[in-house]
C-alpha cells in the first residue's frame, strides 16, 4: 500500500515536470527537400488540430483537420523550376484530398455560394511539371480567400514578388504559406471550413541568410504596408518557421 502510494506521487510529480503540450514533429520524409535542411516546422498549441503531412510533387502541407485548411504550405522555389512553371496550363479541376479521413475533408460544397475563392497557400503559378499543377488543385491546399484579395493583391504584390525573388537568387528560397486565426473565427459550409482572420507567407533566401514575411488581412481591400521580419511573423503565430541557426 505505502509503496504503491509512493510510485503514484513519483508519478505525479514526474508528470507536473513535463511540458503542458507535447507535439511530435510531422513526418514529411518523402519531400524532405521542399523544407531548408529538411527541417519541417512543428505546429504548437496555438495552431488548429488534427494534423496531417502531405507530400506533393513539389510543394507540401501539414493540413488541419479541425479547421480543414493548411496550417502551412512549404515549397522550395529555384530559377530552374520556374522556368519550367512558364510553360504549365493551369488545370482549374478543383477537387477533395482523397488521403484524409473523411470526416477531416474541406469539401467542393464548403466553397460553393460562400463569397470566398478557394485560396491557394502554394500557388499553381509555381508548379514545375503537369502533376504538380493539378495537385495544387486539392482543397488541403486551399483556404477560404476574399476574392479581390486572392485575385489581386495577393496574386500580384505577394506571390509574383515572390518570383521574382526567387529568379534572381543563386540557389533559390523556402517559402512557407499559410493562414492564421485570431478570436472567434467565421466558418463556411457543411463541414465548418475555417475563414482566416489573415494570411502569410515567409521566404527565406539561404544563400543571404535572410528571411522576410508578408502578412496580409484576408479582406477585399487588404494592401501590403512593407514587410515583417521573421521574428515578428513567430510572436505573431506562436510557431518556429526555421530551424534555430537558419539566420545566425
Amino acid at each position: 500500500m505505502v509503496k504503491s502510494l509512493a510510485r503514484r506521487v513519483l508519478c505525479a510529480i514526474v508528470i507536473g515536470l513535463l511540458p503542458a503540450a507535447v507535439f511530435a514533429a510531422p513526418d514529411f520524409a518523402a519531400c524532405s527537400s521542399t523544407f531548408y535542411e529538411g527541417a519541417a516546422p512543428v505546429a504548437t498549441a496555438k495552431q488548429p488540430g488534427q494534423r496531417y503531412a502531405l507530400c506533393f510533387a513539389d510543394f507540401a502541407v501539414l493540413y488541419s483537420g479541425e479547421s480543414k485548411t493548411p496550417i502551412y504550405s512549404a515549397e522550395h522555389l529555384t530559377p530552374e523550376n520556374l522556368r519550367a512553371a512558364r510553360g504549365e496550363r493551369r488545370t482549374n479541376v478543383f477537387y477533395e484530398e482523397a488521403r484524409l479521413p473523411s470526416d477531416a475533408r474541406a469539401r467542393l460544397e464548403d466553397y460553393r455560394g460562400s463569397g470566398f475563392d478557394r485560396g491557394h497557400m502554394s500557388p499553381a503559378a509555381d508548379r514545375s511539371s503537369p502533376e504538380a499543377m493539378a495537385q495544387s488543385f486539392s482543397l488541403a491546399n486551399m483556404v477560404p480567400q476574399a476574392p479581390e484579395n486572392n485575385r489581386g493583391v495577393w496574386a500580384k504584390n505577394v506571390e509574383r514578388a515572390t518570383r521574382n525573388y526567387a529568379m534572381r537568387s543563386s540557389a533559390g528560397v523556402y517559402v512557407l504559406t499559410g493562414p492564421f486565426y485570431t478570436g472567434e473565427h467565421r466558418t463556411i459550409g457543411p463541414d465548418n471550413v475555417w475563414v482566416p482572420d489573415k494570411l502569410f507567407k515567409l521566404v527565406y533566401d539561404p544563400a543571404s541568410r535572410k528571411a522576410w514575411c508578408f502578412i496580409l488581412d484576408n479582406s477585399d481591400d487588404a494592401r501590403v504596408q512593407g514587410v515583417y521580419s521573421y521574428p515578428d511573423l513567430v510572436r505573431i503565430i506562436g510557431m518556429q518557421l526555421l530551424p534555430e541557426d537558419a539566420l545566425r
